[in-house]
Protein backbone atom coordinates (compact mmCIF):
# COMPACT_ATOMS: atom_id res chain seq x y z
CA UNK A 1 0.00 0.00 0.00
CA UNK A 2 0.69 3.50 -0.26
CA UNK A 3 3.11 5.73 1.95
CA UNK A 4 1.72 8.26 4.32
CA UNK A 5 -1.83 9.79 2.76
CA UNK A 6 -4.56 11.71 3.19
CA UNK A 7 -7.59 12.47 0.58
CA UNK A 8 -8.95 15.68 -0.11
CA UNK A 9 -12.03 16.76 -1.66
CA UNK A 10 -14.20 19.85 -2.90
CA UNK A 11 -17.68 20.12 -4.82
CA UNK A 12 -20.06 22.14 -6.27
CA UNK A 13 -23.45 20.83 -5.83
CA UNK A 14 -27.09 21.93 -6.88
CA UNK A 15 -27.54 21.88 -3.10
CA UNK A 16 -25.91 25.46 -2.71
CA UNK A 17 -25.12 26.33 -6.50
CA UNK A 18 -27.68 27.53 -9.28
CA UNK A 19 -27.65 26.51 -12.41
CA UNK A 20 -25.31 29.31 -13.36
CA UNK A 21 -22.68 28.64 -10.87
CA UNK A 22 -22.87 24.58 -11.89
CA UNK A 23 -22.37 25.63 -15.62
CA UNK A 24 -19.26 27.65 -13.94
CA UNK A 25 -17.75 25.34 -12.19
CA UNK A 26 -18.11 22.17 -14.56
CA UNK A 27 -15.39 21.55 -17.21
CA UNK A 28 -15.08 21.14 -20.59
CA UNK A 29 -13.82 17.99 -20.71
CA UNK A 30 -14.15 16.67 -17.16
CA UNK A 31 -11.81 13.53 -18.17
CA UNK A 32 -8.80 15.82 -18.90
CA UNK A 33 -9.06 17.15 -15.56
CA UNK A 34 -8.36 14.06 -14.06
CA UNK A 35 -5.01 14.35 -15.84
CA UNK A 36 -4.56 18.40 -14.52
CA UNK A 37 -4.93 16.97 -11.02
CA UNK A 38 -2.35 13.79 -11.19
CA UNK A 39 -0.11 16.48 -12.39
CA UNK A 40 -0.06 18.81 -9.41
CA UNK A 41 2.37 18.76 -7.19
CA UNK A 42 2.09 15.81 -4.71
CA UNK A 43 -0.79 14.12 -6.08
CA UNK A 44 -0.85 10.59 -6.25
CA UNK A 45 -4.56 9.61 -7.35
CA UNK A 46 -6.95 11.76 -8.19
CA UNK A 47 -10.78 11.39 -9.31
CA UNK A 48 -13.35 13.42 -10.58
CA UNK A 49 -17.36 12.79 -10.83
CA UNK A 50 -18.87 15.90 -13.06
CA UNK A 51 -22.53 15.23 -13.90
CA UNK A 52 -25.89 17.68 -14.13
CA UNK A 53 -26.05 18.58 -11.12
CA UNK A 54 -22.60 18.72 -9.75
CA UNK A 55 -18.60 18.91 -10.12
CA UNK A 56 -16.48 16.94 -7.40
CA UNK A 57 -12.52 16.52 -7.19
CA UNK A 58 -10.78 13.71 -5.05
CA UNK A 59 -7.17 13.65 -4.26
CA UNK A 60 -4.21 11.79 -2.49
CA UNK A 61 -1.30 13.47 -1.42
CA UNK A 62 0.81 13.80 1.68
CA UNK A 63 -0.15 16.37 3.18
CA UNK A 64 -3.65 18.32 3.52
CA UNK A 65 -1.76 21.80 2.60
CA UNK A 66 -0.86 19.77 -0.96
CA UNK A 67 -4.29 18.48 -1.62
CA UNK A 68 -5.84 21.79 -0.86
CA UNK A 69 -3.43 23.37 -3.22
CA UNK A 70 -4.17 21.18 -6.23
CA UNK A 71 -8.05 21.09 -6.06
CA UNK A 72 -9.56 23.78 -7.98
CA UNK A 73 -10.53 26.64 -6.32
CA UNK A 74 -13.80 27.55 -8.43
CA UNK A 75 -13.04 31.32 -8.43
CA UNK A 76 -15.79 31.47 -10.80
CA UNK A 77 -18.37 30.08 -8.93
CA UNK A 78 -20.25 31.92 -5.44
CA UNK A 79 -18.09 31.06 -2.70
CA UNK A 80 -20.74 30.01 -0.67
CA UNK A 81 -21.37 27.01 -3.35
CA UNK A 82 -17.93 25.64 -2.60
CA UNK A 83 -17.58 22.44 -0.20
CA UNK A 84 -14.01 21.76 0.92
CA UNK A 85 -13.96 18.53 2.38
CA UNK A 86 -11.17 16.77 4.64
CA UNK A 87 -10.56 12.65 4.39
CA UNK A 88 -13.49 11.86 6.37
CA UNK A 89 -16.18 14.05 4.63
CA UNK A 90 -14.38 13.60 1.56
CA UNK A 91 -14.64 9.88 1.82
CA UNK A 92 -18.17 9.44 3.31
CA UNK A 93 -19.64 12.17 0.63
CA UNK A 94 -18.50 9.83 -1.92
CA UNK A 95 -20.61 6.81 -0.45
CA UNK A 96 -23.57 8.98 0.17
CA UNK A 97 -23.33 10.12 -3.58
CA UNK A 98 -23.50 6.93 -4.68
CA UNK A 99 -26.13 5.78 -2.55
CA UNK A 100 -28.38 8.53 -4.08
CA UNK A 101 -28.83 10.16 -0.83
CA UNK A 102 -26.77 13.33 -2.12
CA UNK A 103 -28.76 13.80 -5.52
CA UNK A 104 -31.25 15.89 -6.39
CA UNK A 105 -33.96 12.94 -6.99
CA UNK A 106 -33.27 11.36 -3.35
CA UNK A 107 -32.03 7.77 -4.23
CA UNK A 108 -31.80 8.47 -8.20
CA UNK A 109 -30.41 5.67 -10.45
CA UNK A 110 -28.51 7.43 -12.89
CA UNK A 111 -25.98 8.61 -10.32
CA UNK A 112 -24.54 5.14 -9.83
CA UNK A 113 -24.57 4.51 -13.44
CA UNK A 114 -22.36 8.10 -13.04
CA UNK A 115 -19.77 7.27 -10.07
CA UNK A 116 -18.88 3.21 -12.04
CA UNK A 117 -17.46 6.18 -15.15
CA UNK A 118 -15.76 8.24 -12.61
CA UNK A 119 -13.78 5.30 -11.82
CA UNK A 120 -13.58 3.68 -15.18
CA UNK A 121 -12.56 6.74 -16.48
CA UNK A 122 -9.72 7.77 -13.24
CA UNK A 123 -8.60 3.89 -13.86
CA UNK A 124 -7.99 4.29 -17.61
CA UNK A 125 -5.84 7.44 -16.44
CA UNK A 126 -3.71 5.51 -14.08
CA UNK A 127 -4.79 8.20 -11.71
CA UNK A 128 -6.24 5.03 -8.85
CA UNK A 129 -4.36 3.55 -6.27
CA UNK A 130 -4.58 1.75 -2.94
CA UNK A 131 -6.93 4.89 -1.31
CA UNK A 132 -9.06 6.15 -3.96
CA UNK A 133 -9.74 2.78 -6.15
CA UNK A 134 -11.10 0.84 -2.97
CA UNK A 135 -13.40 3.98 -1.57
CA UNK A 136 -14.78 4.35 -5.61
CA UNK A 137 -15.35 0.18 -5.44
CA UNK A 138 -16.70 0.88 -1.80
CA UNK A 139 -19.23 3.32 -2.82
CA UNK A 140 -20.39 1.46 -6.05
CA UNK A 141 -21.12 -1.40 -3.63
CA UNK A 142 -23.09 0.97 -1.36
CA UNK A 143 -24.81 1.97 -4.31
CA UNK A 144 -25.79 -1.61 -5.27
CA UNK A 145 -26.60 -2.39 -1.71
CA UNK A 146 -28.80 1.14 -0.96
CA UNK A 147 -31.14 -0.19 -4.47
CA UNK A 148 -31.71 -3.53 -3.24
CA UNK A 149 -31.47 -3.62 0.26
CA UNK A 150 -34.05 -0.77 0.73
CA UNK A 151 -37.08 1.55 -1.15
CA UNK A 152 -34.67 4.49 -1.98
CA UNK A 153 -35.60 4.03 -5.57
CA UNK A 154 -38.96 3.03 -6.01
CA UNK A 155 -40.96 5.73 -8.14
CA UNK A 156 -39.41 8.80 -9.34
CA UNK A 157 -35.80 7.58 -10.29
CA UNK A 158 -34.00 10.35 -12.11
CA UNK A 159 -34.34 14.01 -12.89
CA UNK A 160 -35.62 12.66 -16.19
CA UNK A 161 -38.37 11.38 -14.40
CA UNK A 162 -38.95 14.10 -12.33
CA UNK A 163 -39.06 16.37 -15.33
CA UNK A 164 -41.70 13.92 -16.77
CA UNK A 165 -43.78 13.91 -13.91
CA UNK A 166 -43.91 17.80 -13.99
CA UNK A 167 -44.35 17.80 -17.36
CA UNK A 168 -47.68 15.43 -17.20
CA UNK A 169 -48.87 17.84 -14.26
CA UNK A 170 -48.73 21.15 -15.85
CA UNK A 171 -49.36 20.44 -19.64
CA UNK A 172 -49.84 16.59 -19.31
CA UNK A 173 -48.87 13.94 -21.86
CA UNK A 174 -51.58 12.02 -23.82
CA UNK A 175 -51.33 12.42 -27.06
CA UNK A 176 -48.82 14.83 -27.31
CA UNK A 177 -45.98 14.99 -29.60
CA UNK A 178 -42.29 15.00 -27.63
CA UNK A 179 -38.90 15.82 -28.92
CA UNK A 180 -35.74 14.49 -27.22
CA UNK A 181 -32.65 16.36 -28.02
CA UNK A 182 -29.98 14.08 -27.22
CA UNK A 183 -29.05 10.78 -26.86
CA UNK A 184 -27.04 10.53 -23.88
CA UNK A 185 -27.73 9.10 -20.47
CA UNK A 186 -30.18 11.75 -19.09
CA UNK A 187 -32.08 11.93 -22.64
CA UNK A 188 -32.18 8.40 -22.68
CA UNK A 189 -33.58 8.42 -19.61
CA UNK A 190 -36.53 10.60 -20.19
CA UNK A 191 -36.89 8.96 -23.81
CA UNK A 192 -37.10 5.37 -22.21
CA UNK A 193 -39.44 6.87 -19.52
CA UNK A 194 -42.25 8.30 -21.46
CA UNK A 195 -46.15 6.94 -21.36
CA UNK A 196 -47.40 4.95 -24.33
CA UNK A 197 -49.83 7.16 -24.68
CA UNK A 198 -47.52 9.84 -25.90
CA UNK A 199 -48.59 10.45 -29.82
CA UNK A 200 -44.90 10.68 -30.77
CA UNK A 201 -41.64 10.66 -29.49
CA UNK A 202 -38.70 12.39 -31.92
CA UNK A 203 -35.60 12.32 -30.92
CA UNK A 204 -32.74 14.48 -32.15
CA UNK A 205 -28.99 13.99 -31.68
CA UNK A 206 -25.52 14.61 -33.30
CA UNK A 207 -25.42 10.81 -34.19
CA UNK A 208 -29.00 9.91 -35.78
CA UNK A 209 -27.76 6.85 -35.65
CA UNK A 210 -27.32 6.59 -32.04
CA UNK A 211 -30.88 8.92 -32.33
CA UNK A 212 -32.01 5.46 -34.23
CA UNK A 213 -31.17 3.10 -31.90
CA UNK A 214 -32.73 4.80 -28.57
CA UNK A 215 -35.52 4.93 -30.26
CA UNK A 216 -35.67 1.25 -30.90
CA UNK A 217 -36.73 1.16 -26.99
CA UNK A 218 -39.49 3.40 -27.02
CA UNK A 219 -43.33 1.95 -27.40
CA UNK A 220 -44.57 5.34 -29.45
CA UNK A 221 -44.09 6.24 -32.94
CA UNK A 222 -40.72 7.12 -33.23
CA UNK A 223 -38.51 9.46 -35.71
CA UNK A 224 -34.93 9.82 -35.31
CA UNK A 225 -33.15 13.04 -36.84
CA UNK A 226 -29.62 15.16 -36.88
CA UNK A 227 -29.60 17.50 -34.25
CA UNK A 228 -29.08 20.07 -36.67
CA UNK A 229 -32.74 19.77 -37.89
CA UNK A 230 -33.92 21.34 -34.55
CA UNK A 231 -35.36 24.54 -35.88
CA UNK A 232 -37.80 21.83 -38.26
CA UNK A 233 -39.31 19.73 -35.57
CA UNK A 234 -39.53 22.77 -32.75
CA UNK A 235 -43.31 24.18 -34.30
CA UNK A 236 -44.64 20.51 -34.14
CA UNK A 237 -43.23 19.86 -30.65
CA UNK A 238 -45.63 19.79 -27.36
CA UNK A 239 -43.12 19.00 -25.46
CA UNK A 240 -39.53 19.68 -25.59
CA UNK A 241 -36.64 17.25 -23.10
CA UNK A 242 -33.25 18.90 -24.13
CA UNK A 243 -30.16 17.05 -22.53
CA UNK A 244 -27.14 17.29 -24.51
CA UNK A 245 -23.30 17.43 -23.82
CA UNK A 246 -22.94 20.79 -25.47
CA UNK A 247 -20.78 23.45 -24.44
CA UNK A 248 -23.09 26.24 -25.81
CA UNK A 249 -26.69 26.17 -26.05
CA UNK A 250 -28.80 24.37 -28.75
CA UNK A 251 -31.51 25.96 -28.94
CA UNK A 252 -31.54 30.03 -29.20
CA UNK A 253 -33.80 32.56 -28.99
CA UNK A 254 -33.91 32.46 -33.25
CA UNK A 255 -34.82 28.81 -33.07
CA UNK A 256 -37.52 28.81 -30.56
CA UNK A 257 -39.55 31.84 -31.81
CA UNK A 258 -40.82 29.31 -34.72
CA UNK A 259 -41.76 27.21 -31.92
CA UNK A 260 -44.82 28.07 -30.57
CA UNK A 261 -46.80 27.24 -27.35
CA UNK A 262 -44.27 24.69 -26.26
CA UNK A 263 -43.14 23.42 -22.51
CA UNK A 264 -39.64 23.25 -22.95
CA UNK A 265 -37.46 21.21 -20.05
CA UNK A 266 -33.44 22.01 -19.89
CA UNK A 267 -32.23 19.81 -18.44
CA UNK A 268 -28.90 20.36 -19.43
CA UNK A 269 -25.54 21.46 -17.99
CA UNK A 270 -24.24 23.48 -19.00
CA UNK A 271 -27.67 24.78 -20.39
CA UNK A 272 -29.09 23.71 -23.96
CA UNK A 273 -31.44 26.67 -23.71
CA UNK A 274 -30.39 29.86 -24.44
CA UNK A 275 -31.68 32.35 -21.82
CA UNK A 276 -33.45 34.72 -24.08
CA UNK A 277 -35.82 31.56 -24.43
CA UNK A 278 -37.84 32.20 -21.75
CA UNK A 279 -38.86 35.99 -22.77
CA UNK A 280 -40.59 34.11 -26.05
CA UNK A 281 -44.23 34.36 -26.06
CA UNK A 282 -45.82 30.87 -25.68
CA UNK A 283 -42.47 29.08 -24.75
CA UNK A 284 -42.21 28.12 -21.22
CA UNK A 285 -39.14 26.97 -20.18
CA UNK A 286 -38.12 24.80 -17.32
CA UNK A 287 -34.46 24.47 -15.94
CA UNK A 288 -33.25 22.45 -13.38
CA UNK A 289 -34.01 24.52 -10.50
CA UNK A 290 -37.46 24.32 -11.85
CA UNK A 291 -37.70 20.71 -10.76
CA UNK A 292 -37.26 21.61 -7.31
CA UNK A 293 -41.05 21.12 -5.81
CA UNK A 294 -41.22 17.44 -7.71
CA UNK A 295 -37.57 16.30 -6.08
CA UNK A 296 -38.75 18.09 -2.71
CA UNK A 297 -41.74 15.60 -2.77
CA UNK A 298 -39.93 12.75 -3.58
CA UNK A 299 -37.50 13.08 -0.33
CA UNK A 300 -40.49 12.96 2.02
CA UNK A 301 -41.76 10.05 0.38
CA UNK A 302 -38.50 8.01 0.89
CA UNK A 303 -37.32 9.58 4.48
CA UNK A 304 -37.69 6.01 6.05
CA UNK A 305 -35.66 4.72 3.12
CA UNK A 306 -33.06 7.48 3.25
CA UNK A 307 -32.51 6.79 7.04
CA UNK A 308 -32.01 3.15 6.26
CA UNK A 309 -29.42 4.03 3.74
CA UNK A 310 -27.79 6.52 5.78
CA UNK A 311 -27.04 3.45 8.42
CA UNK A 312 -25.66 1.29 5.40
CA UNK A 313 -23.65 4.56 4.72
CA UNK A 314 -22.41 4.89 7.93
CA UNK A 315 -21.46 0.99 7.91
CA UNK A 316 -19.66 0.66 5.06
CA UNK A 317 -17.49 3.60 6.01
CA UNK A 318 -16.07 2.27 8.91
CA UNK A 319 -15.12 -1.26 6.35
CA UNK A 320 -13.42 1.21 4.51
CA UNK A 321 -11.59 2.19 7.50
CA UNK A 322 -10.75 -1.30 8.32
CA UNK A 323 -9.55 -1.93 5.18
CA UNK A 324 -7.14 0.84 4.70
CA UNK A 325 -5.94 -0.26 8.50
CA UNK A 326 -5.55 -3.88 7.22
CA UNK A 327 -3.88 -2.89 4.16
CA UNK A 328 -1.42 -0.59 6.86
CA UNK A 329 -0.69 -3.28 8.96
CA UNK A 330 0.20 -5.84 6.19
CA UNK A 331 2.44 -3.52 4.90
CA UNK A 332 4.06 -2.76 8.38
CA UNK A 333 3.98 -6.45 8.62
CA UNK A 334 5.74 -7.13 5.58
CA UNK A 335 8.29 -4.95 6.72
CA UNK A 336 9.20 -6.28 9.61
CA UNK A 337 9.61 -10.10 8.15
CA UNK A 338 11.81 -8.97 5.69
CA UNK A 339 14.06 -7.05 8.54
CA UNK A 340 13.64 -10.41 10.51
CA UNK A 341 14.24 -12.28 7.03
CA UNK A 342 17.84 -10.00 6.18
CA UNK A 343 19.07 -10.99 10.10
CA UNK A 344 18.14 -14.72 9.38
CA UNK A 345 19.83 -15.27 6.03
CA UNK A 346 23.12 -13.53 7.59
CA UNK A 347 23.30 -15.80 10.81
CA UNK A 348 22.20 -18.67 8.30
CA UNK A 349 25.47 -17.92 5.80
CA UNK A 350 27.32 -17.65 9.14
CA UNK A 351 26.36 -20.63 10.89
CA UNK A 352 26.92 -23.06 7.57
CA UNK A 353 30.01 -21.73 7.20
CA UNK A 354 31.04 -23.17 10.59
CA UNK A 355 29.56 -26.52 9.90
CA UNK A 356 31.08 -27.27 5.77
CA UNK A 357 31.08 -30.55 7.01
CA UNK A 358 27.04 -31.17 6.60
CA UNK A 359 25.36 -33.11 3.68
CA UNK A 360 22.74 -31.22 1.94
CA UNK A 361 20.17 -33.39 4.05
CA UNK A 362 21.64 -31.98 7.37
CA UNK A 363 21.64 -28.29 5.64
CA UNK A 364 18.03 -28.52 4.87
CA UNK A 365 17.27 -29.40 8.22
CA UNK A 366 18.89 -26.14 9.39
CA UNK A 367 17.68 -24.18 7.53
CA UNK A 368 13.98 -25.57 7.85
CA UNK A 369 15.09 -24.40 11.56
CA UNK A 370 15.67 -21.01 11.30
CA UNK A 371 12.49 -20.68 8.99
CA UNK A 372 10.29 -22.46 11.53
CA UNK A 373 12.03 -20.11 14.64
CA UNK A 374 10.97 -16.82 12.66
CA UNK A 375 7.46 -17.66 12.07
CA UNK A 376 7.03 -18.77 15.54
CA UNK A 377 8.70 -15.58 16.82
CA UNK A 378 7.00 -13.02 14.78
CA UNK A 379 3.29 -15.17 15.27
CA UNK A 380 2.51 -13.11 18.35
CA UNK A 381 3.99 -9.48 16.62
CA UNK A 382 2.12 -10.33 13.79
CA UNK A 383 -1.18 -10.47 15.49
CA UNK A 384 -0.26 -7.56 18.14
CA UNK A 385 0.33 -5.40 14.83
CA UNK A 386 -2.95 -6.04 13.65
CA UNK A 387 -4.61 -5.02 16.76
CA UNK A 388 -2.42 -2.10 16.95
CA UNK A 389 -3.50 -0.84 13.41
CA UNK A 390 -7.05 -1.72 14.16
CA UNK A 391 -6.89 0.84 16.78
CA UNK A 392 -4.48 3.44 15.92
CA UNK A 393 -1.84 2.42 18.54
CA UNK A 394 1.22 3.71 16.66
CA UNK A 395 3.38 3.67 19.77
CA UNK A 396 3.79 -0.36 19.38
CA UNK A 397 3.57 -0.33 15.68
CA UNK A 398 6.92 1.95 15.88
CA UNK A 399 8.50 0.11 18.88
CA UNK A 400 7.83 -3.68 16.85
CA UNK A 401 9.69 -1.52 13.41
CA UNK A 402 12.57 -0.48 15.94
CA UNK A 403 12.92 -4.03 17.48
CA UNK A 404 13.13 -5.84 14.72
CA UNK A 405 13.79 -3.49 11.95
CA UNK A 406 16.70 -1.37 13.50
CA UNK A 407 17.56 -0.47 10.09
CA UNK A 408 14.40 1.42 9.20
CA UNK A 409 13.85 -1.28 6.15
CA UNK A 410 10.46 -1.01 7.53
CA UNK A 411 9.57 2.56 8.29
CA UNK A 412 8.99 3.55 4.53
CA UNK A 413 6.04 1.23 4.70
CA UNK A 414 4.34 3.09 7.60
CA UNK A 415 1.20 4.74 6.56
CA UNK A 416 -0.64 8.07 8.19
CA UNK A 417 -3.69 7.15 9.79
CA UNK A 418 -6.10 6.65 8.01
CA UNK A 419 -8.19 8.06 10.60
CA UNK A 420 -11.91 7.54 11.74
CA UNK A 421 -12.39 10.61 14.01
CA UNK A 422 -13.11 13.94 12.88
CA UNK A 423 -10.74 16.00 10.64
CA UNK A 424 -7.94 15.15 12.96
CA UNK A 425 -6.74 11.84 10.79
CA UNK A 426 -3.52 12.55 9.19
CA UNK A 427 -0.54 11.90 12.29
CA UNK A 428 2.38 10.32 11.21
CA UNK A 429 3.53 7.23 12.54
CA UNK A 430 6.26 9.06 14.55
CA UNK A 431 3.72 11.72 15.88
CA UNK A 432 5.31 14.29 14.26
CA UNK A 433 3.59 16.85 12.37
CA UNK A 434 3.36 17.01 8.40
Amino acid sequence: MTDAFVVSGVRVTYDRADVADLEAASYEDWRERIEGLLASEGVTEAAVLQTCNRVEEYVVTESEEAGRAALSDFSDVDASAVVEMDQRESLRHLLRVAAGLESQVLGEDQILGQVREAYAEAADRGALGDVLEPALLKAIHVGERARTETAINEGTVSLGSAAIDLAREEYGLAGRTVTVVGAGEMAGAVATSLPADVAEVRILNRSPERAEELGRDIEPTTTADDLSSISTHLPDADIVFSATGSRHPVIDAETARAAGETLLFDLGQPRDVAEAVSDIPGVSVRDLDGLQTVTETTHEERAAAAREVEAIVDEELELLFEQYKRARADAVISGMYRGAERIKEAELRRALANLDDLDAEDREVVESLADALVSQILAVPTKSLRDAAAEDDWETITTAIDLFDPTGGASTEVLFQTGSGDGADETPADGSED
